[in-house]
């Protein structure tokens, strides 16, 4: 789908030119007979990358590309610090010294963005030469007024992510869009501020495809556009005060792709809106290493992870970026991990020279290629949520197939078919977690939404069982694995065993429970409850009032041994049986013990 002009064709004369021909038989001489097509590699987005690709594969896409408009200028480093609490002077310290120490900009995530300490920020930072980002969940435009009292005359640099909290369902959405219109208005004449976000980031970190990823982006930035106009702000203004947030995973080149096919399309939108394709230059993506694959299991894994996956921000486009620090699901900000989270843009940049090209995968036949198939396959998806409604109508189908996805995910992990190094392969059996596992799964903030939480969840609960049964415990247990996670918790274990060894199993539990296991000093079920029945559970056990409508109950509810046992009888907890085996020798199996 390429919309630039073609480029000169290079040659390179002192290389014999190899045919499509010859790769195909030397393919099938190396395979020693074996069909060529063992080698395709089927994504998740419903098509199969080739085995290898020819100048022909050029040619099929009417001829080589010219490189995506990008900016000469190398992207920007932005680490990101969240402001859990207080002003954040801290944390505005915290991004000072990050500036002085190789970072180009600071991402601030705002848990009360009314208590920021605006002037504050003003003095200690620039803000009329430094770039920084704001994530909040209410009040984007008071915000944004707060920082232009503070540093008056001034034209910000950086960008505003409004991500309010999840809407439960059924009920209404509320109207955002005259503190958006606001936000605009109060940054017009500050080219190097985006006040407007698509947030493609909630998609790719609760699982989406590469596909769902940019469709899903590209109808949130069409609903942005065709709501957001009146009379007093143009649709141009409002394209102009847009970028897109993406998260990207250690899928190296898809990833890659999945960057320069959204730049593409956003130019195929714009143009569908009838802007001027000027406007086109002026998207900025920000891209962050992605939560969803992240692990707390042997978390130096993270620090590879975090690798392919800057190289592919960085190599697809990405404006800026923002790298994790590897501990950061169960750790407090520390210097060594922030240091090296940031150090891997500095690396990239200035000992790798990724910076120094302008769209380096121009003219690739692999990558070409792959960007042109996620560009059809994400328009198409695009064109028939548009063609149901748009957002908000569809969300529900959004969230449906991200849902089922996710699920074909958390399946592929937990029978291995998906290698997660050091989690579900080649693990480190004598690891010690430098968290406490209960800690962790009873923190209001471990994230339960990645892709290798039901895997990580049985194993901390396994080994606090046995910890519990050892020390002989006079408390119990009650840890939320997962929805239907049960059944690929057996799915694992009789993959185990050998044909004959395999037992009879039940039907497997109602679509939609939620799987626990109930761990006491004598014994470990697992069981499963509906969402409704392990809410009451868990205000009973915690003794929430029924006028406090939200709660989130953690992943790991103790109390005391009697009051458990009558809490999972009386709320009607069902056990999940697999003939001829305890739940201990299933765990025990799984674990390796």
């Amino acid at each position: 789908m390429s919309d630039t002009p073609g480029a000169a064709p290079v040659s390179f004369a002192e290389f014999p030119a190899v045919t499509t021909a010859e790769w195909q038989a030397r393919l099938a001489r190396d395979l020693k007979g074996q069909d060529p097509a063992v080698l395709r590699w089927p994504l998740p987005d419903g098509f199969s990358v080739e085995p290898f690709y020819h100048c022909e594969a050029l040619a099929a896409l009417g001829g080589p590309p010219a490189p995506l408009p990008h900016p000469v200028a190398p992207w920007l480093n932005v680490p990101t610090l969240t402001v859990a609490a207080g002003d954040g002077r801290a944390e505005i310290d915290q991004a000072a010294a990050a500036l002085a120490r190789g970072a180009d900009g600071i991402h601030f995530v705002l848990t009360d963005a009314s208590a920021f300490a605006v002037h504050y920020l003003a003095k200690q930072l620039p803000l009329a030469r430094t770039y920084v980002g704001y994530t909040l969940t209410a009040g984007p435009e008071v915000l944004l007024s707060r920082l232009v009292d503070a540093a008056p005359g001034t034209a910000l640099r950086g960008f505003l992510r409004f991500a309010p909290p999840p809407v439960p369902e059924g009920a209404a959405l509320p109207d955002y869009r005259t503190a958006l219109r606001r936000c605009v208005s109060l940054t017009t004449g500050m080219p190097d501020f985006r006040a407007l976000a698509v947030n493609g980031a909630f998609f790719g970190n609760r699982g989406a495809t590469a596909t769902q990823q940019i469709a899903f982006s590209l109808n949130t930035a069409a609903a942005l556009l065709a709501e957001l106009p009146d009379e007093n702000l143009p649709a141009a203004q409002v394209a102009a005060a847009l970028h897109v947030h993406l998260v990207v995973t250690p899928s190296y080149f898809p990833e890659i792709a999945k960057l320069r096919a959204l730049r593409r399309l956003w130019a195929t939108l714009l143009h569908g809106f009838g802007l001027p394709a000027d406007l086109n230059h002026r998207l900025r993506i920000h891209a962050a290493t992605a939560s969803w694959t992240q692990t707390t299991l042997d978390p130096h894994t993270n620090l590879l992870r975090h690798t392919t996956e800057a190289m592919s921000a960085v190599l697809g486009g990405a404006d800026s970026l923002s790298v994790a620090p590897f501990d950061s699901l169960f750790a407090e900000a520390n210097e060594f991990s922030t240091r090296l989270a940031r150090n891997l843009s500095v690396l990239l940049r200035e000992e790798s020279g990724l910076g120094r090209v302008q769209d380096p995968a121009a003219g690739s036949y692999y990558l070409e290629t792959l960007t042109d198939q996620l560009a059809r396959e994400a328009w198409m998806h695009f064109q028939r949520l548009e063609a149901a409604g748009g957002l908000p109508k569809v969300r529900s189908q959004m969230q449906e197939e991200i849902k089922e996805v996710a699920t074909e995910t958390f399946r592929r992990i937990a029978s291995g078919q998906q290698v997660v190094v050091g989690t579900n392969r080649f693990q480190n059996r004598d690891e010690q977690f430098s968290f406490h596992p209960k800690k962790l799964l009873r923190s209001a903030a471990f994230d339960v939404t990645r892709a290798t939480y039901p895997t990580e969840v049985l194993r901390l609960a396994t080994a606090l069982h046995f910890e519990r049964r050892e020390r002989k415990s006079k408390r119990a247990a009650v840890v939320l694995l997962g929805t239907n996670t049960n059944q690929l918790i057996m799915d694992s274990f009789l993959n185990l065993l050998q044909p004959h060894e395999r037992p009879e199993m039940a039907a497997s539990h109602p679509p939609g429970t939620l799987s626990l296991l109930y761990s006491s000093p004598e014994e470990a079920t697992l069981m499963y409850a509906t969402p409704e029945q392990f809410q009451r559970f868990a205000r009973f056990i915690y003794h929430i009032p029924a006028e406090k409508q939200v709660f989130v109950p953690p992943t790991l509810l103790s109390a005391d041994l009697a009051t458990l046992q009558e809490a999972v009888r009386v709320f009607g907890f069902q056990e999940m049986k697999v003939q001829g085996y305890t739940t201990e020798q299933v765990l025990a199996r799984l674990q390796g013990r």
